[in-house]
Formats: structure tokens, sequence, C-alpha cells
């Protein structure tokens, strides 16, 4: 590999998608905490929060009070998401440094998620597309239920690659691939990629994968075998989908960060602390660290510190 090709980004959605699932309201000053951790962590591309209607996802109804609040660290990005022109104006407002719009590869979804058709999602990201882009600011995009629907099952890659096209047309520069419940494997976006990168640059991709049934990992590592260079993940595995019934979190930070670094690329993100990140959320949610790097190392260093102790 060239030392591009070795160069791998993270895309960290803990701080957004992993927590809008909570039911129970997470303070500011812990959400400010985390993206703090992360960024000495060395992430360098922070999902922060999210524009969208308070009702819908009330966890992110601080958003505006986050962004106003947050120490923003020199080469990190901090982004959210805006569904709509009111939400961009929002982000706008709140100075982020780049937005996000989501539609759905399944119908269905899109219903349930956005309440409107994909077709008519595409056409409400055209207006906040072009503002954005008056103003300078990047747009990624996101597709969810590339590799399975909970309401429609399956989904053809064909209509992946058609909502896929549609956010690049617009003039989204990424579009980040979502298996949103966790059903794909190996196989299925190995399919999917083959599909897209065959009229799509790998550079325009992302992965976004959930692992309910245990293959996120198996997947990111088909997604980096065809070129692809930026991931999503959260760290300690945070989150889920309020409108994905029986979908777990997303796929860990810690692990796909060890995973990455034993295979050679280059992340920029620094392991230890970003163990010591996860273990804080973790914490403060009063739950276990859903990553199992971060599970084997903090046991480890308890076992370290419990031996030297005993010698004393």
């Amino acid at each position: 590999m060239t030392a591009t090709d070795r160069q791998v980004s993270i895309v960290e959605v803990g701080a957004r998608d992993g927590l809008q699932n909570e039911q129970t309201p997470v303070p500011l000053t812990t959400k400010l905490a985390l993206i703090d951790d992360l960024a000495g962590a060395g992430i360098r591309t922070i999902e922060a929060g999210s524009f969208v209607n308070p009702t819908a996802i009330p966890q992110m109804a601080d958003s505006d009070a986050l962004f106003a609040t947050l120490r923003r660290v020199p080469g990190v990005t901090y982004t959210a998401l805006t569904p709509n022109i009111r939400g961009l104006e929002r982000a706008m407002a709140a100075r982020v440094d780049e937005v996000a719009v989501f539609a759905a590869a399944s119908e269905s979804f899109s219903q349930r998620n956005i309440r409107c058709s994909i077709a008519e999602s595409l056409q409400r990201f055209e207006p906040v597309l072009a503002q954005a882009t008056a103003a300078g600011i990047p747009v990624r995009g996101y597709v969810s239920c590339v590799l399975g629907c909970p309401y429609e099952g399956s989904i053809s890659p064909d209509a992946v690659e058609r909502v896929t096209r549609g956010l690049l047309d617009m003039g989204c520069y990424e579009v980040s691939l979502g298996d949103t419940i966790g059903v794909g494997t190996p196989g299925s976006m190995q399919a999917l990629l083959e599909l897209l990168l065959a009229d799509i640059p790998a550079h325009r991709l992302a992965a976004h994968c959930h692992d309910t049934y245990g293959q996120a990992l198996a997947n990111i590592l088909i997604a980096l075998q065809c070129g692809l260079r930026r991931i999503d993940a959260a760290v300690a595995g945070l989150g889920g989908c309020p409108f994905a019934p029986g979908a777990t979190g997303n796929v860990a930070t810690e692990d796909v960060v060890y995973m990455l670094h034993g295979m050679g690329f280059d992340t920029g993100i620094d392991l230890d602390r970003l163990v010591a990140a996860g273990n804080a959320i973790s914490a403060a949610l009063a739950r276990e660290n859903a990553s199992r790097v971060a599970t084997a190392r903090t046991r480890r260093r308890d076992a370290r510190a419990q031996d030297a102790a005993a010698t004393r």
C-alpha cells in the first residue's frame, strides 16, 4: 500500500447517532465531555449533533447549545445532521463545520423515519444543498438500510445506487452507506460495492455498519478491500435507531481502530485515550462498554494494577 492507501479516516458518530436513542436525557455537560475526549484521542471528524425537530428526537434538542458551548480543537471537523432548510439555518447560526442529509434505500423506512417518499426526500434536500453550497459548507449524504430494512427485508443494490447517485449528483461530496439494522454480511456488502464502484469512485463512499448480527468488522474489511477509506463508528458501540426496531449499536470505534492498526493502516488515533473516552461515556450512561477491545484492554490494565499493588 502507498502512504495514501494506508490512511483511513474515522467519522465518529457516537455523540449524535450513538446518543440519540438514549431514553434518559443525557446532560449537555456529558455530551461536551465526550466530544472533548474524542478530539483528545485524535478523532478528526466528530458528528456532534442534529438539527432535527426536537419532538422527533428529544435527545438532540440541545444541539444549538452544544455547538455554542463546545471547545473547538483546531483540525477537528464538527458536523451535524440537517433534514431541511430550517435545520440548515440553525446549523449555520451555530457555526457547524459540515452538515449531512439523510435518505433511505427503503420506501417504508423513509416514510417511518422522515415521513415522505424517497423521491420527496431528495427533493427536500435540493434547497439545503443549494444554500449550504452557496455558504461554502460541505454536505455529506447518508443512505439508510443499504443491506436490509426492518419493514421490507432485503434491499436491492440497484435501489441503493439510485439514492446514492441522487445525493452525489445534487452536490454531496460523499455518501455514507448505512447498514442500519446490521443484517449485512460480507457477501451482501461485496455485491453492493461491486455495483456502486463500477460507476462511483471509492473516495466518494463511506461505510456505516451496525453490529446487530456481529458482522460489522467483517463488512468493514470488505469495504477496505474495495478501496473505501472512510469508516463511521461510535465509541463504546453506542447507538441504535429510533425507527429501526431491534437495531443495536454502531460498530465500536475502538474495535475498528484496533483492527485498522493491526492491518497497518494509519488513523492518527490514540487507542488508549479512545478506550478511556468510551469507558467514561459508558460510566456516565451507567452501562457496559460494548467494545470488546475496550473491555479486554481495561481488564488487562486492571489486572496489572492489582498485580503491582500485591507486590508492594
